[in-house]
C-alpha cells in the first residue's frame, strides 16, 4: 500500500453545466466563426443572425423540456401525496375501528363479571 502514497492521482468532479455552460459555449464557438470567417459584413451579419436565432430555438427549446420535466415531478409527487394520505386515513379508520371493537369487548366482560360476581360469590361462601 505505501509503494502506493507517492504516485501523482487524478481527481474527477463531475457537475451538471446546464444551460449557462451551453450559451458560453454557443458566443465563443461564433466568437472564433467570426474570426476565420472571410465573409463581407453583409453576409457576417446575416449568419450572425441566423446563429442567434438558432440559438433562441435551442434556448426556448430547452426552457420548455424543464418546464415539462417539472410539471411532470409536481404531478408525480402531488399522486403521491394523495396516495399517501389516503392510506394514511385508511389506517386511522381502522386502528379506530379496532379500537371500538376492543372497548366494547371489555365492556361486555365486565359487564358479564359483575353480573356473575355475586352467584360466584355466593358459590364460593361456605355454608355454616
Amino acid at each position: 500500500m505505501a509503494d502506493y502514497d507517492d504516485l501523482p492521482y487524478v481527481v474527477v468532479e463531475r457537475r451538471s453545466g446546464g444551460f449557462g455552460l451551453f450559451l458560453l459555449g454557443a458566443l465563443i464557438g461564433a466568437g472564433i466563426a467570426l474570426l476565420y470567417a472571410p465573409r463581407s459584413g453583409r453576409e457576417t451579419r446575416e449568419q450572425i443572425r441566423r446563429g442567434a436565432q438558432r440559438l433562441k430555438e435551442a434556448a426556448e427549446d430547452t426552457v420548455r423540456q424543464v418546464q415539462e420535466a417539472v410539471a411532470e415531478s409536481i404531478t408525480g409527487l402531488q399522486r403521491q401525496v394523495t396516495e399517501g394520505l389516503a392510506q394514511a386515513r385508511e389506517a386511522f379508520e381502522e386502528g379506530l375501528e379496532a379500537a371500538r371493537r376492543s372497548r366494547a369487548e371489555m365492556e361486555r366482560r365486565r359487564r358479564e363479571e359483575e353480573a356473575d360476581g355475586p352467584r360466584l360469590a355466593h358459590q364460593r361462601a361456605p355454608d355454616a
